[in-house]
């Protein structure tokens, strides 16, 4: 165990809707339990610390990257504050958000995968995708993301029990272009934002939003915005006349607190 600052609450930043492979622990629903990376880590809260299930060298060789530890939260919030006071208000309603730094062929496929779902549906999909095609992570029940070279070399009928309807279509288009190069997740990590969205919607089925959320949570793109109707009416709602691109390089910290703050507050848009 190794037991660090409540930097995060697990809670705000694991089932915000930015990764789908975190689930609460049965018998403790404070504690979470998710796998990245091919590792599995449990978290808890406790006494104004975050308690890690690993020793210090796995903290500092994954899951501190992967909470983006190493980023001033504290000053991005009051940066944000300053924009709008609307979104000052939805930053503090939620204050232990992070934007998780995920693999980017996980978080690309998810994002595909989580078109017209909800979050309950998007998990259960990808755990099946996980458990079917993915390697068994030893001593536990959970799985690795499935790598683009093993999906590309699957059928639509091998995905048939997954139930993602059309979107297995996709799935196998980003694999097959990811797998073979024409797609090059490490020149999209390392060239702007705008060149990584141009080059994700050459895969069938990648639309803005699904490269826009793949940019933010995969290639920690934090100017990214993914926008979809029901946050152009939240934006309209709390922040008119503000613009994604008025927030800087924490827009896309800004889209999370919009989110979660809107999800909470449904009288917003009665």
């Amino acid at each position: 165990m190794t037991r660090i600052p409540a930097l995060f609450h697990p809670a705000q930043t694991l089932d915000c809707g930015q990764a789908f492979r975190w689930r609460q622990r049965p018998e403790d629903p404070a504690k979470w339990e998710g796998a990245a990376f091919g590792q599995v880590l449990t978290i808890k809260e406790e006494a104004g610390e975050l308690v890690l299930s690993c020793g210090p060298q796995e903290l500092e060789q994954t899951w501190r990257r992967y909470f983006d530890l190493a980023e001033d939260y504290d000053a991005a919030r009051r940066a944000l504050a300053g924009v709008h006071p609307a979104l000052g208000e939805a930053a503090a309603f939620a204050p232990g958000i992070r934007i998780l730094r995920q693999e980017p062929w996980e978080a690309l496929c998810s994002f595909i995968l989580s078109q017209n779902n909800h979050i309950g549906r998007i998990k259960g999909i990808l755990g099946r995708f996980c458990q079917q095609f993915g390697e068994a992570i030893p001593g536990t029940d959970w799985a690795a993301f499935p790598s683009p070279e093993r999906v590309a070399g699957l059928s639509l009928e091998d995905l048939a029990p997954l139930r993602c309807g059309y979107r297995g279509a996709y799935v196998l288009d980003a694999a097959r272009q990811v797998a073979g190069g024409l797609v090059d997740l490490e020149r999209i990590d390392q060239e702007p934002a705008a060149f990584g969205r141009e080059e994700l919607q050459r895969i069938k089925g990648v639309g803005p939003k699904v490269a826009e959320c793949a940019l933010l949570y995969g290639f920690h793109k934090t100017e990214c915005f993914p926008m979809d109707v029901w946050m152009k009416r939240a934006m309209a709602a709390l922040l008119p006349g503000v613009r994604p691109e008025d927030l800087g390089r924490n827009a896309g910290l800004a889209q999370q607190y919009i989110f979660h703050y809107s999800r909470m507050h449904p009288e917003l848009f009665q």
